[in-house]
Parts: C-alpha cells; sequence; structure tokens
C-alpha cells in the first residue's frame, strides 16, 4: 500500500510528525516549537530554584516532581524525534542530537549519582532553536560555517596545544629547580600549573617567583603567553573566512530573493534551505 507521493504508508504518520517536530511553516509545528521553548525555560528554572537551600527545604519535593516530569516529557520528544528521522543516528550524533540527549541524562545519572541534575540546565543550548522558529534561519547558516572553521582547523589547533603542552612542561619544570619549595613551587605539577596561569595571562597571584632568575623566566614566559594567544586566533579566522565564501557561493547558486525557509531534511537534518529548494543542500534527499 502507498501513500500519496509513492511513499510507504507506515511513511505517512513519520512525514506528519516530522512537519510538526521539525518544521516551524505549519501552525502546528511553529506551537509545538512554541509550547518546547516555555517547557525548557521552566525545566531550567526548576533545576536552579532546586540549588537555593531556602527554597529547597521548603518546595524540594515538589520541585523533584516538577524536575522529574520536565525529563519525561523530554525523554518522549526525543524518542519521537529518533522515530521521525530517517536516519536516526544521523540526528542523534548531530549537535542538537546530542544536545537533546544530554538534557535528559543528568535526571537519570542522578539516581545513581546525587546532584548531577544541576548539570540539566545545558538545556538552555536547546534555546537555540529559537532562530529557527522566529524566522532567523540565517543565523543557523552562520552557525554552520563556525562549525565548519572549527572541524577544518582542528588538525592545526591540536599541533598549538600540544606544542603549549609540551612548553608549559618544560617551563613548568625549570621553575621549580629555580625556585623550589621555599617559594611556593613543591612539586613539578604545581609549577606546571603555574606556568600554565602565567602563559594564558591570567596570573592568578597564588604563587610567585622570589629569585633573580625566576622573575626573568616568569617574564619570558608572560611575553611569550601574548603571542601564543594570537595563534589560534589567527587560524579561526581563516578557516572562518574561507567557509564563509564556499558556504556564500552555495547559497548564490540556489537561494531566491535572499529567503530562506524553516525546512529541516528527513535524511540528514540538515536546515537553512532556500526558500524554492526541492532538494537538501547538503545530502541531495528530496525535501
Amino acid at each position: 500500500m502507498e501513500a500519496d507521493g509513492g511513499a510507504p504508508e507506515h511513511d505517512g504518520w513519520r512525514r506528519r510528525w516530522h512537519e510538526i517536530i521539525f518544521e516551524s511553516e505549519t501552525v502546528a509545528g511553529r506551537r509545538f516549537d512554541v509550547w518546547l521553548l516555555v517547557a525548557i525555560v521552566l525545566s531550567v528554572g526548576v533545576v536552579m530554584l532546586e540549588s537555593v537551600q531556602a527554597i529547597n527545604v521548603k518546595y524540594g519535593s515538589l520541585l523533584l516532581a516538577a524536575e522529574w516530569a520536565f525529563t519525561i516529557l523530554f525523554t518522549v520528544e526525543y524518542g519521537v524525534r529518533l522515530l521521525c528521522v530517517r536516519r536516526p543516528a544521523g540526528y542523534a550524533l548531530s549537535f542538537f542530537g546530542v544536545v537533546d540527549l544530554l538534557a535528559i541524562m543528568p535526571t537519570f545519572v542522578s539516581l545513581v549519582f546525587p546532584g548531577t541534575q544541576a548539570l540539566s540546565v545545558v538545556r538552555m543550548l536547546r534555546l537555540m532553536r529559537v532562530f529557527r522558529i522566529l524566522k532567523l534561519v540565517h543565523y543557523l547558516n552562520e552557525m554552520e560555517v563556525l562549525g565548519r572553521a572549527l572541524r577544518a582547523s582542528r588538525r592545526k589547533i591540536i599541533v598549538f596545544l600540544c606544542t603549549v603542552l609540551t612548553s608549559v612542561v618544560v617551563l613548568g619544570s625549570l621553575m621549580y629547580l629555580i625556585e623550589g619549595s621555599e617559594n611556593g613551587f613543591t612539586s613539578i605539577p604545581r609549577s606546571v600549573y603555574w606556568a600554565i596561569v602565567t602563559l594564558t595571562t591570567v596570573g592568578y597571584g597564588d604563587i610567585s617567583p622570589q629569585t633573580p632568575l625566576g622573575q626573568a623566566l616568569a617574564a619570558v614566559i608572560m611575553i611569550l603567553g601574548y603571542g601564543i594567544i594570537a595563534v589560534p586566533t589567527g587560524v579561526v579566522t581563516v578557516e572562518i573566512a574561507q567557509a564563509a565564501r564556499a558556504q556564500a557561493a552555495v547559497q548564490a547558486s540556489a537561494q531566491v530573493s535572499g529567503q530562506v525557509s524553516g525546512q529541516i531534511c528527513e535524511q540528514c537534518s540538515a536546515e537553512g534551505h532556500p526558500l524554492a529548494a526541492t532538494f537538501c543542500h547538503r545530502c541531495g534527499s528530496s525535501l
């Protein structure tokens, strides 16, 4: 038995729920998103109120019940989202899929490790869907550009971090030999901690060199820190510029009158399609 468009009959309910849960173009979809955002804000408010001792003592049981109610609601929603997409693993590993999972995990984990429900504030990240609801999907495109830039520069950043890690270990060890335990550098790990704080120009001041040679080395590390800070900034900036040019080329070839729809691909969950697009710009599936 085939439904309209040649899709299997069982795909009919999937498409209807996909439009409600993932799309914001329909009335039902928009209402679902608005109520979801309201529930997210309320659930985060409950978590924050639970951390206030005076309120928790008086209304602790009520807040706990509300927290579990929101968690069950979000768990059901997450399960339905996985059922609606054709590739559940693709959505589960996407940014919003991971955030949706993290939003419900802390409450369940608190059954084993009490207090971890405070991590439920990660649900605030789900409010990023407001860009789609308010027709601000251009911002989603910009977020995708930033994500591409970070992925493209990850190898350079890893090499940079390894270099910095090697530097602070060497410099911290030198400071341990120069200053010694009598000046607060009681071990190499503590000296490495000082080197990290100094190199990143944080400067807590809990440990400081007292000898002239130690102070000279500290001055070198401070100056070196300013140069090191600029390296990842430059790397990511270049990648952002390249990703932005690539994104602009894709949109220029398919976009109509600068209008972008809120439609989401059922296959890969990609967003930010041109209004007149009939195929996904990421995987090529029919929209």
